[in-house]
């Protein structure tokens, strides 16, 4: 069934598939919404005549450089009607304590449509999943494999092993108890060991020697973070030797030692997982432990023994700079939203999911991924029996003071839009999600 809302989704926007979006820089000034509230929309048994020359039309200006300037609609036009109805939402009290950062761009016309501080740097919460998703997608490619090897050294006489037994951990977070005994099992019966006369070796040099996120608050309920994970956890040594135990395999004189795998090992079997396999949980239930093994997937993928943050620094850079964004406007501090020092904007968000959008190899594996309104997922509950039910593909983020809602909706008319809410400094999350539903069920009606 989630396929089938997914092409059903991707039939309604095929128009915009192909077409490329022209950006240009604009350094501006102020940060009200596009219209005023007290612009009244036409009636539509108005007598047609002939049209005249279109007015030129003013640039809606904002305190940073937005991906593309954002126009005040003709009346009469439905941009002009989701505008008027998008300023009455942002006249809300609730601004008056709290910050807004949104920005509605239309793929389907290749403009923006809609822009209250788009350019303010904020906490974006889970949505920084997008930025981790769409960044991995784009170097890592929509085949890749997360990989935890086991090896060997020495050879095997008479059922016993002289040499080590190494397990290379690659931060896969869907290893399973169940996959260790099978792995157990086949080095028995497929290599003939009975026991172990080295040590147990596990290399954890994929990433960085450091158990938290940087950024992450003393009381977040998550980690440590280790390059060997079973069901995310960090409980990898102790169910391994269960499960050396439970098929017979036993230590003759050696321990576990935690050191890097050499060359001269050869392997004897491998877990492997899609990132398909990863993304749907990472995204659709906010998992921020899966977020954080695809953020150091990243990292390695620059080669770099120990790698971390700063390696993903680079990737992220290279990929703004891609989209037409100054990365020094944005601070990616960790890969699933928790740290307090991540800030990016409402415009760099989309511009992100732009990216994605336009590129249907990362598009194809991205979007079956996100939350749908009313359906599955962190959006199951939302929206239900609203014009938006079903329309929108978007990921949620929540943590103390701050609430985000970053994706893709499908409006009447079958135009697909991107869009990124922020709402910092509310007092209560339900607030938030409030204010973001109905903006989303103004822009589907």
């Amino acid at each position: 069934m989630k396929y089938i809302r997914y092409f059903l989704f991707l039939l309604l926007a095929s128009s915009c598939g192909s077409r490329q979006v022209v950006r240009h820089h604009t350094l501006v000034a102020d940060v009200r919404p596009v219209v005023t509230t007290d612009v009244q929309v036409p009636t539509l048994n108005v007598v047609e005549e002939e049209p005249e020359e279109p007015e030129e039309l003013e640039p809606v200006v904002s305190s940073r450089p937005l991906v593309s300037n954002v126009h005040r609609a003709p009346l009469g036009t439905w941009q002009a009607t989701k505008q008027l109805a998008l300023d009455s939402l942002c006249q809300s009290p609730l601004f008056e304590t709290t910050q807004l950062g949104l920005y509605v761009y239309d793929l389907t016309d290749g403009q923006p449509l809609y822009a209250v501080n788009a350019a303010h740097r904020m906490r974006p919460a889970s949505c920084q999943k997008i930025v981790t998703a769409v960044t991995a997608l784009h170097f890592l490619k929509g085949n890749y494999r997360f990989r935890t090897d086991f090896r060997i050294t020495g050879k095997v006489t008479a059922g016993v092993l002289n040499g080590d037994l190494c397990v290379v951990g690659g931060m896969d977070p869907l290893v399973t108890a169940d996959e260790l005994l099978q792995a157990a099992i086949t080095i028995k019966q497929k290599h003939g060991i009975d026991s172990i006369a080295g040590n147990i070796i596990y290399d954890l040099s994929m990433r960085e020697d450091t158990p938290y996120g940087w950024g992450w608050c003393w009381d977040d309920d998550y980690g440590p973070l280790s390059a060997l994970l079973v069901d995310g956890k960090d409980v990898f040594e102790q169910d391994w030797l269960h499960a050396l135990a439970e098929v017979g395999i036993h230590m003759r004189f050696g321990m576990g030692q935690f050191a890097v795998v050499d060359n001269q090992s050869r392997s004897v079997y491998t877990i492997r997982h899609s990132i398909d396999d990863l993304l749907e949980p990472m995204m659709k239930n906010s998992d921020n432990i899966y977020a954080e093994c695809l953020f150091y997937q990243i990292a390695s993928s620059t080669g770099k023994k120990g790698a971390g943050r700063k390696q993903v620094v680079q990737r992220t850079d290279e990929l703004m700079k891609r989209i037409g964004l100054d990365p020094n406007q944005y601070r990616v501090a960790d890969g699933s939203g928790l740290s307090l020092y991540n800030y990016v904007s409402a415009e760099m968000l989309v511009a992100i999911l732009g990216y994605a959008w336009r590129t249907q190899p990362i598009r194809d594996h991205l979007l079956p991924s996100l939350p749908i309104s009313g359906y599955d997922g962190t959006l199951q509950k939302r929206m239900i029996d609203t014009e938006a039910e079903g329309k929108v593909y978007a990921k949620t983020g929540t943590v103390t003071g701050v609430v985000s809602l970053a994706g893709y909706l499908t409006t009447a008319n079958g135009h697909t839009l991107a869009f990124a809410i922020i709402n910092q400094g509310v007092a209560s999350s339900a607030i938030g999600r409030t204010f973001q539903d109905k903006v989303c069920q103004e822009l589907c009606k």
